[in-house]
């Protein structure tokens, strides 16, 4: 029973980051603790500014306007799952850190042997704690790093594990056009859940850019992602092979084509950047799309919106994902500054 609890939590995992195949460790790593990313898509773009949030994925992001400020997000999934992250940028002689503190509960189960007899009670927890680090080369060029412990507690199972993201980001001197490129959760699997069965972190090597319009409030992004894996499609070997109805032959599944396969790297962002107190967030993954979509009513799955709003002392976001016809998750974050509650400001 244990195991099959083990496998049940694994399959929950690739279900929300909708990622081709389960065969990696901790994919917790790519799950989305943001408000704000969730309402474009789940993916860091290039756009440097107070959102820390962003610079928990890309360290390279991590600037001095995020100095002093708090972020709190929190999410809910179905059945009572929820996840939160918590995070501060702090700056220093030279750069800037970013400590955060991101997590998944599963919440409380009961337990049962083979033939549905009640055991014991167990509970389900994954966190990644860490820092990441960017240093400005220039007016232009940011290069950032950050570092990950992570857990998985999951009934009597454990693992622990240490990850590194690897950023690197341009931004013209107009700050309308931005350039970025990262690598992601670039570590080790230190303990498996059972001995003799480590796996490899789910390495994502990303490349994006954003545009602001000059003279119009929105800003555009595209993200390139797992460009070091070029066919990321799942293919399911529980479908069975057709046969010709007039010659009986039987026709073997196919893979995907060329442009199937590279549109799945691609995610598409849309923001409305108002001076006033609106911000809204659209976003589109075309492979969460294809891999979680009902085939006869994929509806909205793959899509994202946000909603922003900015106050004198406080920023609220909302992030609606949807995953498919079956799931979506929703979640809000809050972000201040401290210093802004002083008197007199």
């Amino acid at each position: 029973m244990h195991a099959k609890i083990l496998c049940c939590f694994l399959l929950i995992n690739c279900y929300f980051h909708a990622q081709s195949g389960g065969n990696n460790a901790f994919s917790l790593l790519n799950f989305n603790y943001s408000a704000r990313l969730a309402g474009i898509g789940g993916y860091s773009n290039s756009a440097q500014d107070q959102e820390v949030s962003q610079g928990i994925i890309n360290p390279s992001l991590i600037n001095l306007t995020m100095a002093g400020n708090y972020s709190i997000n929190q999410g809910l999934l179905a059945s009572g799952i929820n996840f939160g992250q918590l995070a501060t940028a702090i700056p220093l002689k030279k750069g800037v850190l970013l400590p955060s503190i991101r997590y998944i509960n599963y919440g409380n189960f009961k337990g049962t042997d083979e033939y549905g007899n009640l055991t014991n009670n167990f509970s389900a927890l994954e966190y990644v704690v860490g820092t990441g680090y960017a240093y400005p080369i220039n007016q232009a060029m940011t290069i950032g790093v950050s570092l990950n412990v992570i857990g998985s507690h999951l009934e009597t199972y454990s693992s622990f594990g240490l990850s590194s993201n690897f950023g690197a980001s341009y931004t013209s001197s107009n700050k309308l056009i931005s350039f970025s490129l990262l690598a992601k959760n670039i570590g080790y699997q230190l303990k498996s859940y059972v001995p003799q069965s480590r796996r490899a972190l789910p390495v994502d090597i990303q490349a994006s850019t954003s545009l602001k319009l000059k003279h119009a409030p929105f800003r555009f992004s595209l993200i390139a992602h797992h460009l070091n894996q070029w066919d990321i499609t799942y293919f399911d070997p529980s479908i069975k092979p057709t046969v010709d109805a007039l010659t009986g032959e039987t026709i073997p599944q196919t893979g995907a084509g060329f442009g199937e396969i590279l549109a799945r790297h691609f995610t598409y962002q849309v923001e409305l950047l108002t001076k006033g107190v609106l911000q809204l967030r659209f976003g589109f993954d075309y492979n969460r799309r294809q891999s979680l979509k009902l085939e006869q009513n994929p509806g909205m799955s793959g899509f994202s919106l946000g909603l922003g709003l900015k106050f004198k002392k406080f920023s609220l976001d909302y992030g609606f994902n949807i995953y498919s016809k079956a799931g979506f998750s929703n979640s809000i974050g809050l972000s201040s500054k401290l210093s802004d509650w002083k008197k007199g400001k």
